[in-house]
């Protein structure tokens, strides 16, 4: 059921992420790719900085065996990128595969908003005008 997961430092490949979903007895496939986007708060964001907590790994695997265990889901897949990231670059994947459509959709919108909420992967994000946020961070 849970076929990938993992926190990279490297660019993040969809194409990977949705290959290991892949199965014959799924016959609706959700994939999201979330992408470092040029504003927020209606303020241009030069670059985003992911930093994961050791224990963001493990947390991850919680959240994903939550969502497999919830849903009725054939495969499940989750890839988050750490490190310096630019405008435009993919900052996660995710995607599920299930019998039905409906059950691809609800199993991949509740997995993304747990690890978003769950996992202790932290962004460090620097506007355009040098100030600093950091987001999720404790």
């Amino acid at each position: 059921m849970i076929r990938l997961l993992d926190l990279r430092e490297v660019a993040l490949d969809p194409a990977e992420v949705l290959a290991a979903v892949d199965d014959p007895a799924a016959g609706g496939v959700n994939l999201f790719v979330g992408v470092v986007r040029d504003h927020d708060h209606g303020e241009p964001v030069a670059h985003l900085d992911y930093t994961a907590h050791p224990s963001a790994l493990d947390r991850l695997r919680e959240v994903a065996a939550g969502v497999a265990e919830e849903f009725e889901v054939v495969g499940l897949a989750a890839v988050h990128r750490t490190g310096h990231l630019e405008i435009g670059d993919i900052a996660v994947v995710v995607a599920v595969s299930a019998a039905h459509r409906g059950q691809a959709y609800d199993a991949s919108r509740a997995l993304i908003d747990r690890l978003k909420a769950r996992v202790p992967v932290w962004k460090h994000q620097v506007f355009g005008d040098g100030r600093e946020e950091w987001v999720n961070s404790p």
